[in-house]
């Protein structure tokens, strides 16, 4: 194989992923929309699939230059769900002293009784 065809093979197989990269960026735009009903997006996703050359063209004509702004609400959608789960699940927990501190107040004031207490205790100091 000469040097030539495998820069050209090299050229058209970029080309190529280039292209299936772009469809799928239509098509997450296009259900990403929340501008949009369903009809509109049924015909979308048609029209890019019946004609997909014209129709990622008329695509990025008509709706591009807010694929970007849908992107980054997205983005920032994610990123502050990601941030609340971290907080939840880093939460302080409780300390086996603030348990034992519990279950001394109740059994001071006889919500649990003496045998009761020292199994909840022994439990928590295993």
């Amino acid at each position: 194989m000469p040097l030539f065809d495998l820069f050209w093979t090299m050229l058209w197989l970029f080309l190529f992923v280039a292209w299936i990269w772009l469809l799928i960026s239509v098509y997450a735009d296009v259900f990403r929309s929340d501008d949009m009903g369903g009809g509109k997006k049924a015909a979308w996703v048609l029209f890019v699939t019946v004609l997909p050359y014209l129709g990622v063209l008329v695509y990025l004509m008509a709706r591009g230059s807010s694929m970007n702004e849908r992107a980054a609400r997205q983005a920032i959608r994610a990123q502050q769900a990601t941030e609340d789960w971290i907080r939840e699940v880093a939460a302080p927990r409780t300390s086996t002293a603030d348990e034992i501190a519990k279950l001394v107040q109740l059994h001071e004031k006889g919500v649990i009784s003496a045998d009761q207490f020292e199994e909840q205790k022994s439990k928590l100091l295993v």
